[in-house]
């Protein structure tokens, strides 16, 4: 029971756009306030995180319609400079697997853009393997303090302003004409 509760509080948490506390610390909270294996946990805890992930980039996919067709031509401009160069989406899936950014406008962003999903799901997925994995760890190690870590992470002042910076770069990526930028003609055109 403790571990589908951990695996559906991990996934409601990366349903949100913003704000939400790191999976790595309600892993790490779960393991220790009910002593739950890691390995089952940090698996669970990464599909469950993947999926929560991917919902959110699919309803802001649904929700991109919603735009004015010259937004839409302007996000699709930028999806297209973003995935149209095999290196830039190998970079791209590099980012969504080791970033240390919030995670969650990084999947708005590719659901406004309408890159793959699957691909920077995939990506995200085993990129919090590895992180998941020295997060349990370490913080197993080291379980006395996990209140005070745990206080400091949600409430971390870096942390709120990093969320608001990422927010901030979403409003810019919805105002910028990509079309222009990439010096291509404008959707107004």
């Amino acid at each position: 029971m403790e571990y589908a509760a951990a695996f559906a509080v991990v996934f409601a948490v990366n349903l949100l756009p913003a704000f939400g506390p790191p999976t790595w610390a309600i892993l790490v909270f779960f393991r220790l306030t009910y002593g739950l294996d890691a390995a089952p946990l940090i698996l669970g805890g990464a599909v469950a995180a993947a999926l929560g992930r991917f919902v959110l980039a699919t309803v802001t996919r649904r929700l991109r319609d919603r735009f004015p067709a010259e937004k839409r031509a302007n996000l699709q401009a930028a999806g297209d400079a973003l995935t149209g160069h095999r290196g830039r989406a190998l970079a791209g899936l590099g980012l969504f697997a080791v970033s240390p950014l919030p995670s969650a406008q990084l999947f708005v962003a590719a659901g406004l853009l309408t890159v793959p999903l699957v691909p920077l799901t995939a990506a995200f997925f085993v990129g919090r393997l590895v992180s998941y994995t020295l997060y349990v760890a370490a913080a197993s190690a080291a379980a006395s303090s996990l209140g005070d870590v745990f206080r400091k992470v949600v409430a971390s002042p870096i942390g709120i302003v990093l969320q608001i910076a990422m927010l901030g770069l979403l409003v810019l990526l919805y105002r910028i004409d990509w079309a222009r930028v990439l010096n291509r003609s404008s959707p107004k055109a």
